[in-house]
């Protein structure tokens, strides 16, 4: 199996299929490199597409140390994984937890990006219920460190975003929910106390977004709450950036609906390499209409 070796020194487990530009997909807490099967499957026609194991996810090592743990080394684990499959730049594309990670890697590494596509991203960011996340995050910790994942994981899959999930695709769901009991109990606390309870707000880089050149695509469903107003405020900030709300949609956005998440996502992709993508025209706001004249 091919690993990376980080600048830190973790492995982490990598596959990938196809020829073409490449595209990286970054999984979520929830998930590993084998939620992506939907997207790898259709891509890999036309593209180099990779996916990995994060740190703390099986079968990526899993460090002991909760210091091994944060965002910025989350992002930075991208670059790794690219370096080691010999990728120059790429397509990034990320689910929830993912998402953070490719929109800090295109904060980090922009030379690396040819493209982000955030879906799911932004539970936490909001400011008002910063304290709110925090504790349910601990809780979650906690509980994987008290029951162990195979007995967590059912509690944890059906979350208010997860149940338009399970009652959509039922085998699908049944079949995320039997692979989050198999993560690692430790990885899972140490990931979500080090790296989602930490992060920053996405209200926070408003200045870094604002000057982002990486064409962005935001992705969410529209009952995934805490998710739509920092998609909304991704699209109004990042200036070469799109909004799709997929509805009657929860948080598993590449797995509850994967032919609307890929014909979306390969729209995205063809137009920034046709050079299409650009920050949005100054003359569709009416406000800068009346400025101008």
């Amino acid at each position: 199996m091919p690993y990376a070796t980080t600048g830190d020194g973790v492995r982490l487990f990598f596959e990938e299929a196809g020829r073409g530009s490449a595209v990286v997909f970054v999984h979520e807490f929830g998930g590993n490199h084998w939620s992506w099967e939907p997207q790898m499957n259709a891509f890999s026609r036309r593209h180099r597409c990779l996916t990995f194991a994060a740190r703390g996810f099986p079968p990526s090592d899993v460090p002991q140390d909760a210091d091994a743990y944060s965002q910025a080394r989350a992002a930075d684990d991208i670059i790794d994984v690219m370096d080691a499959a010999g990728i120059d730049r790429a397509h990034l594309v990320g689910l929830s937890m993912g998402g953070f990670a490719v929109l800090h890697a295109g904060l980090r590494h922009p030379g690396r990006v040819l493209s982000i596509t955030a879906a799911g991203a932004g539970y936490g960011a909001e400011k008002a219920h910063e304290a709110y996340f925090k504790g349910v995050s601990e809780q979650v910790a906690a509980s994987f460190e008290a029951r162990g994942a195979k007995d967590f994981a059912p509690v944890y899959a059906q979350g208010a975003s997860r149940v338009q999930f399970q009652a959509k695709d039922p085998r699908g769901w049944a079949l995320f929910a039997e692979r989050l009991g198999e993560h690692s109990a430790r990885g899972a606390a140490h990931t979500m106390r080090g790296v989602q309870m930490q992060r920053p707000s996405l209200y926070d880089l408003e200045a870094e977004f604002r000057a982002m050149a990486v064409p962005l695509l935001v992705l969410v469903g529209d009952e995934d709450d805490h998710c739509l107003q920092p998609g909304i405020f991704l699209k109004k900030t990042v200036p070469a950036s799109g909004l799709a709300v997929l509805p009657k949609t929860g948080h598993t956005l590449n797995l509850e609906e994967p032919e609307l998440f890929n014909r979306l996502l390969s729209e995205f992709v063809a137009q920034v390499e046709a050079g299409c993508w650009g920050p949005r025209d100054p003359r569709a706001d009416p406000a800068q209409i009346m400025r101008t004249t």
